[in-house]
């Protein structure tokens, strides 16, 4: 007998796949998918919360520096938070190609190199009193020819008065004016001095140099250490000064009783014609330290005339060239980087958010520098009126 024939039974096909997915293609687990999604940014968001210092409030950060200057100097939207008050300047540095044998950047090679630079006062208030502080800064941008770029930040002491960015942090807040009176509480002062001896050397050097009488006959020094490579490989730690041609003077009775000099001085200056530094390379050896800007490399140490710094001309910082640069010290050419002096870290990141800072408030308030220019414009023309010439204040024409 002839068996019925028997369909061939129907193989299962497993789960039910998606209308628009091949066969035995794995399934996509969407919550899955999303819990990933989710986890990066959860990462993602807790790095931003730590490095902004959410999540370790005791860690010093760069908006925590930034917050106590506000809180020492007082709110003054559109400008740096410390050297706030200050003037542009421009000119060009022209390198007697003596600094390549230390460096291969290009900007010692002979030759010429634009400059934009800032003189300032430290501090946060931008109409404080020239004389508020016995220390000057100049700040410094060299456009390479290359696109690179030089920036440098000076001060007129060889040395800083702390080691550390939580000794400078403490020093801020000792600062912190007392509501009662104004003005930092002497006695804090006090006892951050005697608590950190590192800050001596300081101020044993600001007690024995009086402030220049001008911007223009001041030495200005890097503070910290760097590193140089030369073409070969080489490398070496290297500090640096801008010395000026114009002999050194002490601030006289007159310019302290002005509180406001130093612009209209520069101004006259000028006038007379392009004023001159030369940048020295001193060049450290085996032993002298690199990480501490408040010692002093002995006076023995080589020396090398890199070329002169030449300032042509001066404007105020609400219209100059340099409002909109922030001097950090760490943008260097090819042939320099950094040392491992923990204070340049810091400076870089302070810097950046107070760049970040009063370039919001200017986008925010264009009107803030403009009503600060006016306002400059003719209280300098009243101060030029009445300083003394720089002959008469320090016996020399320049």
């Amino acid at each position: 007998m002839t068996q019925p024939s028997v369909p061939n039974p129907r193989p299962n096909p497993g789960p039910e796949q998606p209308p628009n997915q091949p066969p035995n293609q794995p399934r996509i687990c969407a919550p899955c998918r999303l819990a990933a999604i989710g986890a990066v940014v959860l990462a993602l968001a807790g790095g931003f919360a730590y490095t902004a210092g959410w999540l370790t409030p005791a860690r010093l950060t760069a908006p925590r520096i930034i917050d106590t200057f506000e809180a020492v100097a007082g709110q003054h939207p559109g400008y740096r938070r410390n050297h706030a008050k200050g003037l542009c300047v421009e000119g060009y540095f022209d390198s007697n190609g003596n600094g390549a044998a230390l460096s291969r950047a290009a900007v010692f090679a002979p030759g010429r190199t634009p400059v934009t630079g800032r003189f300032a006062v430290p501090g946060g208030n931008p109409s404080a009193p020239d004389t508020s502080s016995p220390v000057r800064s100049f700040a410094l941008q060299f456009r390479l020819h290359d696109g690179e770029e030089w920036r440098t930040g000076m001060n007129s002491t060889p040395v800083f008065a702390v080691h550390t960015p939580a000794q400078f942090y403490q020093q801020l807040v000792a600062a912190k004016p007392d509501p009662a009176t104004g003005k930092p509480d002497p006695a804090k002062l006090k006892a951050f001095y005697a608590a950190n001896p590192e800050t001596q050397p300081f101020q044993r050097w600001v007690k024995a140099h009086p402030p220049s009488s001008s911007l223009a006959n001041a030495a200005y020094y890097s503070i910290n250490a760097f590193r140089f490579t030369d073409d070969h490989g080489a490398t070496r730690a290297v500090r640096w000064a801008v010395v000026p041609e114009t002999p050194y003077a002490p601030i006289s009775a007159a310019e302290q009783a002005a509180k406001n000099f130093l612009a209209g001085d520069l101004d006259e200056r000028l006038q007379q014609g392009p004023l001159r530094w030369h940048l020295i390379l001193s060049v450290a050896q085996p032993g002298d330290p690199t990480d501490d800007a408040t010692l002093q490399w002995p006076d023995d140490r080589e020396h090398v005339d890199a070329g002169t710094l030449v300032i042509e001309r001066a404007t105020s910082q609400e219209e100059g060239a340099c409002r909109d640069i922030n001097f950090d010290p760490t943008i260097l050419p090819a042939g320099i980087a950094p040392s491992d002096d923990p204070l340049l870290a810091a400076r870089s990141a302070a810097y950046a958010l107070s760049f970040k800072r009063r370039t919001r408030e200017e986008a925010l308030h264009p009107e803030i520098h403009q009503a600060k220019a006016r306002t400059q414009t003719q209280a300098q023309a009243q101060t030029t009126s009445q300083t003394p010439t720089p002959s008469q204040t320090t016996g020399e024409h320049s």
